[in-house]
């Protein structure tokens, strides 16, 4: 690492440009459009095994960071893998007439499934039609007519000898109607009129008909009773034989017609549990004949207000998967994994009666069955914030068998009682989440290891290689021929790579965070419309980049209008005892961003030790509380070899009202507790980020971009002097990737950017003074930071323990007085 100074980084060093010169074309036109993926070698193999592992257990959980590309990295080898297997079988469930609780499923070739939903259809349209004309055929209404004709024979034999036998015995035979039937009453004849019985014993009772009279009436109408009661049994008899014989001729040439209509099923529907289902339906048809007859029944006034059911949707099929298009396994992407989504439900609707009830053709399939022989794609998070999805997704990669329920989360209605035959399952799922919830679920649900036996982890970013680099440029070619955007020229891909770099955080690193990437390009190519420009350039990709900060920097402008007014009092001019330029960094979720943040320490004499401000007020994390922790150490190890560390300190953030956490102002803090020992001001023009152990070793922090750029800003709206600058960990060089004006300032030598080891190389760039190496004897050399450090300490603790000799001296001499 090259440095103008003792430790100030070189302007090479702040930021890794690429030259557009080095790059083998002139725009992105003369390249071809990328294939495959880049930067995701581990992730891509993964899913590659996962997706050829077929066995049992096998599925994929795809971790990495939000917008790291690896949902359209699924896509992708999803897209390249899957069509090398054979396509699943249709799925459909039929009404079970013997069982219509249980309905039955089919399973049938790709296609076949919707064949047999559209035969039977037809099938049934072509009945409804045929039927009626079946039974206004001249054959039907022969084979009705001699069997009438046969019936009323036998009918008229009976009655024949019946009437002459009543008529001879003064009697008449009188069909009465009686609750919507037609029965013959026996009645005396009385003045050549038919009486009823009952109205004859009425009329003796009045004294108006003679009693022997009736009485022997009477004894002629029981016999004829009996008589005609047993002929009238025996007609009922012949009637039902009768309309058993009309049913049979009914069945029989029904049966017949149908036979003629599904002759070619029986060739194309080869699978027995088809050939079942078909005899079953004909079945039930030829017993419910009365359907085809009763078809254009209108609604009646003084109806229920819901419809009646289609008496024929018994008969039709309900298609679960349809694979007849698909040239491969289907590949469903849930973006709404509800549990109705995902597994199904039984519909219900109301019927006339108003009651809920459910069948058959009210079985829907979710994700998970369509996807059955493919693969199932969704977010977990999605998923797991869904009531019962998770239990109910681990139960069918357990078993493989998928029941269909009703879906009702609040339990508003009584469950159905319909249960499908269950599906076997062979649905790959793969679940996208963050690393962190793979680990929570791994920790608490032992059976993730079991069903999720393959994990396929996404980089944030890859190596920066020429290959890499190429590569890169190649994905700019196939996002803006995909889309149709603008060409980018030289320059403009060498500005794009660059930015992927800063977003990596490290300069040997890509970022592959390619769904942002894209955004960018995008909106390259809007600013290059807007600039009338027929290709993409330098200028126009900054211009996006700038753009999209100044959309989300809000509360960064804010907080530096609080600091220009003095609100936020920050200091970048001047030298001042006990007090540090800190550095913060403020994550928005979309945007970061660095600020400087007043640090101060106050020392005195005591047994206290460092107190952490924000820790007592319950403002700090734990990492920070370990930082200030760390610190104590730091002292006692340099400082507390040969006397006691007799001094009471107290470190703060000022003006820090939302807590703080991370141990990265921790060499910060040390500074300033130096300073307040040693009396010695320090340069508040130079700001501060770097994290140390207990040897005084300065740490690699997060953020250092912002952090610098940050403290930049404030010095910016001020003025700057030329003096001013910013100390890091000399570990975080190879993390620069500073902004254009940053380096600007830098080249100019009005900022400058210092990279320390350890803590004495940076008190010696803050205070102006040598720190002080420690001397055989354990001293330091005179004038120096430490040394005036350590001799305040020593004063500390000898004046601590004078102080308590006199104290203990005089608790003595109150003592003998008092005795």
């Amino acid at each position: 690492m090259a440095k103008k100074k003792t430790s100030e980084v070189s302007l090479e060093d702040l930021r890794w440009s690429l030259d557009p010169g080095t790059l083998a074309f002139e725009t992105t036109e003369d390249l071809k459009p990328l294939k495959g993926i880049i930067g995701q070698k581990r992730g891509v193999d993964a899913l590659q095994f996962g997706m050829g592992m077929d066995r049992p257990g096998y599925n994929i959980f795809v971790t990495g960071q939000p917008r790291s590309g690896r949902m359209a990295a699924v896509k992708k080898v999803l897209k390249e893998t899957s069509q090398k297997k054979k396509v699943p079988n249709d799925l459909c469930y039929v009404n079970n007439f013997k069982n219509p609780e249980v309905p039955i499923l089919l399973s049938q070739r790709p296609g076949l499934g919707k064949e047999l939903r559209k035969d039977v259809h037809g099938l049934v349209n072509t009945l409804k039609t045929e039927v009626p004309r079946l039974f206004e055929s001249p054959d039907y209404i022969s084979r009705k007519k001699g069997i009438m004709e046969t019936y009323e024979k036998k009918t008229r034999n009976f009655f024949t000898g019946l009437e002459k036998k009543v008529k001879e015995a003064g009697f008449a035979l009188v069909n009465l109607q009686s609750d919507q039937q037609i029965r013959p009453e026996l009645m005396p004849i009385v003045d050549g009129k038919p009486i009823p019985i009952l109205e004859l014993e009425q009329k003796v009772d009045k004294g108006r008909f003679p009693r022997k009279e009736f009485e022997e009436i009477r004894k002629k109408y029981d016999e004829l009773r009996q008589e005609v009661d047993q002929i009238f049994l025996e007609v009922r008899g012949l009637q039902k034989e009768v309309e058993e014989k009309g049913r049979k001729i009914d069945r029989l040439m029904f049966k017949d017609l149908v036979s003629k209509q599904i002759g070619s099923f029986a060739e194309k529907y080869k699978d027995k549990s088809v050939q079942q289902y078909l005899q079953a339906m004909i079945e039930d048809m030829s017993e419910n004949l009365h359907f085809f007859l009763t078809q254009d029944q209108q609604r009646k006034p003084g109806m229920s207000m819901f419809p009646a059911g289609d008496p024929f949707a018994s008969y039709e099929v309900n298609l679960l998967t349809d694979n007849s298009g698909q040239k491969g396994p289907p590949v469903i992407i849930e973006s709404y994994p509800t549990y109705r989504n995902l597994f199904g439900s039984i519909e219900r609707i109301v019927d006339r009666s108003g009651i809920w009830r459910t069948d058959f053709s009210k079985i829907k399939a979710g994700s998970f069955i369509k996807a059955s022989g493919g693969y199932l794609v969704f977010n977990l998070m999605d998923a797991i914030m869904e009531p019962g999805v998770w239990p109910a997704l681990k139960r069918a990669l357990k078993t493989k068998k998928m029941e269909i329920q009703t879906y009702d989360p609040f339990y508003l209605f009584t469950t159905s009682g319909l249960k499908p035959e269950p599906i076997e399952m062979d649905t790959k799922v793969i679940l996208l989440a963050e690393p962190y919830l793979y680990q929570l679920l791994h920790a608490y649900d032992h059976d993730l290891k079991e069903i999720f036996k393959v994990r396929a982890d996404f980089e944030t970013s890859m190596d920066k290689t020429d290959d890499t680099i190429s590569k890169f440029a190649e994905f700019i070619r196939m996002k803006t021929e995909d889309e149709k955007l603008r060409p980018f020229d030289k320059t403009a891909v060498a500005a794009l790579i660059e930015e992927s770099v800063r977003m990596s955080g490290w300069q040997e690193k890509i970022s592959t965070s390619f769904p942002q990437i894209a955004d960018l390009i995008r909106e390259a190519d809007y600013w290059a419309a807007q600039d009338g420009q027929a290709k993409i350039q330098d200028k126009h990709v900054d211009k996006a980049i700038e753009t999209r900060v100044y959309r989300s920097n809000m509360i960064e402008g804010r907080l530096q209008e609080m600091i220009d007014r003095g609100t936020l009092m920050i200091d970048v001019d001047g030298e001042v005892a006990g007090q540090v330029n800190g550095l913060a960094v403020y994550n928005l979720g979309d945007y970061m961003f660095g600020k400087p943040s007043r640090i101060t320490a106050s020392t005195s004499m005591g047994r206290e030790g460092i107190i952490n401000i924000e820790r007592e007020a319950d403002m700090s994390g734990n990492i920070h509380n370990k930082g200030v922790l760390v610190l104590s150490g730091y002292m006692r190890k340099k400082y507390a070899q040969n006397k006691p560390l007799s001094v009471s300190a107290s470190i703060a953030f000022e003006q820090s009202y939302s807590g703080v956490e991370g141990d990265s102002a921790s060499s910060t803090e040390i500074y300033a507790l130096l300073s307040s020992l040693s009396s010695v001001p320090i340069r508040q023009y130079i700001a501060v980020t770097g994290s140390v152990n207990q040897n005084g070793e300065v740490q690699a922090i997060g953020g250092v971009n912002q952090k610098i750029e940050g403290f930049y800003h404030c010095c910016l709206a001020t003025k700057l002097t030329g003096k001013q600058g910013v100390i890091i960990p000399e570990s975080n060089v190879k993390d620069l990737m500073l902004r254009k004006d940053v380096l600007r300032a830098v080249k100019e030598g009005k900022f400058h950017i210092y990279a320390v080891r350890t803590i004495d190389e940076g008190i010696e760039i803050l205070t102006g003074k040598k720190a002080g190496a420690r001397k055989a004897d354990g001293t330091y050399p005179r004038g120096t930071i430490n040394a005036l450090v350590d001799a305040k300490l020593k004063e500390l603790a000898e004046g601590l323990k004078a102080f308590s000799n006199e104290d203990k001296k005089g608790r003595t001499t109150r003592s003998k007085k008092k005795d």
